[in-house]
């Protein structure tokens, strides 16, 4: 259940940056490709702190089971 929860947390993370990102390109269209760039590695960046999170909350699972 733990592991569920981590992966909605990073999707949730995910939507909100695409948004975010999707906003910033429309209001700036002479930036549109480099807030592009920039909201890619903050997606990168929400994966990649997940990470953790969702490790300690899948040994929580496998050891409660």
């Amino acid at each position: 259940m733990r592991v569920a929860i981590e992966l909605l947390y990073i999707l949730l993370g995910l939507a909100v940056t695409i948004a975010l990102t999707a906003a910033a390109a429309w209001s700036y269209p002479l930036g549109r490709a480099v807030i592009w760039y920039c909201g890619a590695g903050a997606a990168a960046a929400t994966m990649l702190m997940g990470i953790g999170p969702l490790r300690r909350a899948w040994r929580i699972d496998r050891g409660a089971a």
